[in-house]
C-alpha cells in the first residue's frame, strides 16, 4: 500500500503514525534531543550516511546529541509510505543544512518497525543527490 501525506487516511492509521514518528525524529535531530532519539530508534539500528559510512544506534545518537554532527536545518519533502503489517518504509527527499552554505540533498529510505505499540527506526539508507 503506497501512501503520500496528502492521501493518508484517519488519524490513527499506520501511515499517519509513521509520518508523526518521522516528524518527531526530525525535531529530535534539530534539537539534539538524546532521550527522543533513543526512544525513536531501535537498539539494533543500521544508520547509513550518504557518504557511505555506517553507525550503530549509540554512535548515531552520540553524534547528534553531542553536537559532533551539526544539523542547523532539516527539511523532508515528497514523502511516500509503504506499510507491510508492522513494518513501514518511509522514503523522502531530505535537504540538510550543516551551515548556511553547506547543504546536502539526499534521497533517504527509513525503515520503521512497530514494537510494543510504538514505531522504532531500525534502518536508514541515504543517497546523496547532485546539487
Amino acid at each position: 500500500m503506497l501512501l503520500t501525506l496528502a492521501a493518508l487516511p484517519a488519524a490513527n492509521s499506520a501511515g499517519t503514525q509513521v509520518s508523526a514518528a518521522m516528524e518527531e525524529f526530525r525535531q529530535a535531530m534539530l534539537h539534539r534531543d538524546r532521550a527522543a532519539l533513543n526512544r525513536l530508534t531501535s537498539d539494533d539500528l543500521w544508520y547509513t550516511h550518504s557518504a557511505g559510512s555506517n553507525e550503530s544506534k549509540a554512535q548515531f545518537v552520540e553524534s547528534i546529541a553531542s553536537g559532533k554532527s551539526v544539523v542547523q536545518k532539516l527539511e523532508f519533502s515528497a514523502p511516500a509510505v509503504h506499510i507491510y503489517g508492522d513494518t513501514a518504509l518511509y522514503k523522502c527527499r531530505v535537504d540538510l543544512w550543516h551551515s548556511p552554505t553547506d547543504i546536502v540533498h539526499m534521497d533517504i529510505l527509513h525503515v520503521w518497525v512497530k514494537s510494543a505499540g510504538s514505531w522504532k527506526l531500525v534502518a536508514r539508507q541515504a543517497t546523496r543527490l547532485a546539487k
